[in-house]
């Protein structure tokens, strides 16, 4: 701990001192305006707002002292700077939008510089570059974040940051913990794309505010506003699978008050075996999804403002072999066939009292209610899972401080049973498994800016009282440093913990024929993590270009770590305590090139070292690609009418569970092999119209059979985790959108 802060207290010489405006920018109604273009008047110097509509820019002494505010749809405003050091955009209805929105341009990716933590954002501009069907379909151009498959039978995904489980990095719904225990496993594949407005993306230790569980990172899923969103969008998907998605959302908007609905159905795709392995390729699957979210008054203005929210879904997976049939054979051990049917009932708000531009009051509450029944081949696994999160935050600025202090609370109440219709395998992990957790958690974090601005510093503390573990310490530091406008670098120390739901993270242990050994009574796992980042912006004087360059390295050092060990016996899963060396090194190279405002190009690089040490032998970790390379391309002609956009990922080798020990009709190799996987998509404008065609997997790379033992799905053999590459192929796909805007 000493050599962390003495590294930190190395960099606090390299600070320098320049003077900084700060402001808002927003329009008539005190709503933020995120993204906005704040600039000096005949200069190249300018920056973009943030989330909240704030910004600050470098005083330009050389300049006429006149800054100018824009933003898509409203009228540019000037502002004369005097003595004044924070100003306040507000920005009227522009009377010739046609003309503004032709000129118009959000950038698909956004790193703040007012940020202490690299947050990428990424904006309907970049979803719109993909056919995003649902959240985890929404990260193909992105480098941070790998979707990766947990269950190739019902298609189950999870989100890694830095190469670790989806499970270390936190997923949340408009900053609320709604994707945890069961909902983890179906949760991010039930929120469609059509809903969300942006995704912030932060990798390493971050804020004590929202919990102590991010290990890896954060992703925080923003929702579309009800106030400040399409008055009606229809969305329509097929692919050549013949699998079917639906989307509605429709606002209105009266007063302070205004609604947002939203409908979402998925309907199955034809039964497809390409591999001949006599397993669907893909999963059959049915979801119905209706949603509302209510919000009262702008967090901008004095006074009382709220955002209610309510949802249902439900949903059906079917996999198996293709001649699976679920109202006879669910169970059985003549057919192998896996069926999932679940239904969450949520409901959340975030209510807030302004006192005054300095003090604030918050509340954040979510609730949500999860029951599922599964079949997976003999396995029957019910569970049902009550959660409750609450969270009252207390924030106040003074001079160049801003102190966030509160209370939160998280109950959970988890009740799986696993039993066998047939245990022909003799397995021995059939059961009842309850959990009734209450973690109580005090919070405190403080953000100090320099005078100039230059830099910032956070540094927070939780204590969360657990009934069964007692108390755990969650400290965390955060440092950000402008070198120049443009460029920034940042610094992150933290540590983080989380108890663990074994059978809902990690679903493929009830797929396979693998026995579950349990050696030990499982402790929560924790982790430290730190981190540099540097971010450089860059622009021409003409326009001719700009674009950015990042580069990112960050490193977990696991104190405690449960991952099952596939290796030890292939027909076993052995679960326990690890508290050996477990380490995860990442680093990312990211340039982004924007030409005209009409090319662009991005491409990334990652590097991956995520092994153990098993005495003296340094064992990788399996299922992650050490090197990966992401490339993007765009083009958008001048008047909007379409753009293209490709992009291409580069996969280096992964290893694979150890095999060796069962029959070699039954043995796979150690290593996957690389490959490369190329997307595009095409998409017409016509008023009020979009129509996107795409092909996901051009070339139609797969991973034929990826299932051992598929032969005898019910030998001691039979395994699905060996899937390390994309197992449907080539996928065709046309979409429709329409839209009326709001009034």
């Amino acid at each position: 701990m000493k050599k962390y802060i003495f590294v930190v207290g190395l960099l606090f010489p390299l600070f320098g001192l320049t003077q900084q405006i700060n402001g808002s920018v927003s329009n008539q109604v005190g709503e933020a305006l995120i993204g906005a273009s704040v600039h000096w008047l005949d200069s190249n110097i300018g920056v973009i707002t943030n989330e909240f509509g704030e910004f600050q820019i470098p005083y330009n002494a050389h300049s006429n002292q006149k800054l100018i505010a824009s933003y898509t749809g409203y009228e540019a405003d000037t502002i004369e700077i005097g003595n004044q050091f924070t100003i306040q955009f507000i920005l009227s209805d522009s009377k010739t939008l046609l003309e503004v929105v032709v000129q118009g341009k959000q950038e698909g990716v956004i790193i703040s510089n007012l940020s202490p933590v690299k947050t990428e954002q990424i904006t309907q501009t970049e979803l719109k570059k993909a056919a995003c069907c649902d959240l985890a379909g929404c990260f193909e151009t992105q480098s941070s974040v790998q979707p990766q498959t947990t269950n190739v039978l019902t298609n189950s995904k999870e989100l890694r940051i830095l190469g670790l489980s989806g499970v270390y990095n936190q997923v949340l719904l408009d900053g609320l913990p709604m994707i945890q225990g069961l909902s983890y496993t179906y949760g991010i594949s039930s929120i469609p794309g059509t809903l969300v407005e942006n995704i912030y993306i932060s990798k390493g230790a971050n804020s004590v505010v929202q919990g102590f569980e991010s290990i890896s990172g954060q992703i925080n899923v923003e929702t579309k506003e009800p106030d400040n969103t399409d008055r009606l969008l229809l969305n329509i998907y097929l692919n050549n699978f013949l699998e079917k998605h639906f989307n509605a959302n429709y606002s209105i908007k009266k007063g302070k008050w205004s609604n947002l609905t939203t409908m979402h159905s998925v309907q199955s795709a034809n039964k497809i075996d390409r591999d001949e392995d006599h397993f669907l390729d893909i999963p059959l699957l049915t979801r119905y999804s209706i949603s509302n979210k209510w919000k009262y008054g702008s967090g901008n203005d004095w006074g009382w403002n709220s955002r209610i929210g309510i949802r249902l879904l439900r949903e059906k997976r079917i996999g198996g072999q293709i001649n699976f049939n679920e109202n006879k054979d669910e169970g059985s051990s003549k057919v192998y066939g896996q069926s999932v049917h679940l239904t969450q009932p949520e409901i959340w708000t975030k209510t807030s009292y302004v006192f005054n531009d300095d003090h604030v009051i918050q509340i954040f509450a979510s609730s949500f209610l999860h029951r599922q029944n599964s079949f997976f081949g003999t396995v029957q696994y019910q569970a049902n899972q009550v959660n409750f999160y609450g969270n009252i935050q207390y924030e106040v600025d003074y001079k160049k401080h801003q102190l966030k202090t509160g209370i939160s609370h998280r109950h959970l109440n988890l009740n799986e049973h696993i039993s066998f219709t047939e245990n022909l395998l003799s397995r021995t992990f059939a059961g009842a498994y309850n959990r009734l957790e209450s973690i109580t958690g005090f919070f405190a974090e403080n953000t100090w800016r320099s005078f100039d601005n230059n830099w910032t510093w956070i540094i927070g503390l939780r204590a969360d009282h657990h009934q069964q573990f007692g108390f755990n310490f969650t400290p965390r530091t955060l440092l950000k440093y402008d070198f120049s406008p443009k460029t920034t670098i940042r610094a992150n120390f933290g540590t983080g913990w989380r108890t663990v739901n074994l059978f809902s993270e990690n679903i493929g242990l009830l797929v396979s024929s693998r026995d579950i050994v349990f050696l030990d009574q499982l402790e929560p796992e924790k982790a430290i993590n730190y981190g540099l980042n540097f971010t450089h912006k860059f622009e021409s004087n003409n326009d001719l270009f700009s674009g950015y360059l990042s580069a990112d390295f960050y490193r977990t050092d696991f104190q405690n770590q449960i991952f099952p060990d596939y290796d030890s016996d292939p027909t076993k899963a052995f679960v326990n305590n690890f508290k050996g060396t477990s380490v995860s090194n990442g680093f990312q190279l990211e340039l982004q090139l924007s030409i005209w405002q009409r090319l662009e190009f991005k491409t990334g690089y990652n590097y991956l070292d995520v092994y153990r040490m098993n005495g003296e032998v340094k064992q990788i970790l399996p299922f992650n690609s050490k090197h990966k390379v992401i490339s993007t391309f765009s083009y958008k002609p001048i008047n909007n009418q379409y753009h293209f956009d490709m992009n291409v990922h580069w996969h280096d080798k992964q290893r694979l569970p150890n095999t060796k020990s069962n029959p070699i009709e039954f043995q796979r190799p150690d290593f996957s092999r690389p490959y490369t996987l190329v997307n595009a998509q095409f998409t017409y404008n016509y008023k009020k119209f979009e129509l996107y065609i795409g092909c996901e997997n051009i070339f139609n790379f797969r991973q034929n059979r990826p299932i051992i033992s598929w032969q005898d799905p019910f030998s001691p053999y039979f395994d699905t985790s060996s899937v390390w590459g994309p197992t449907r192929g080539r996928e065709l796909y046309l979409g429709f959108r329409y839209r009326i805007a709001a009034r």
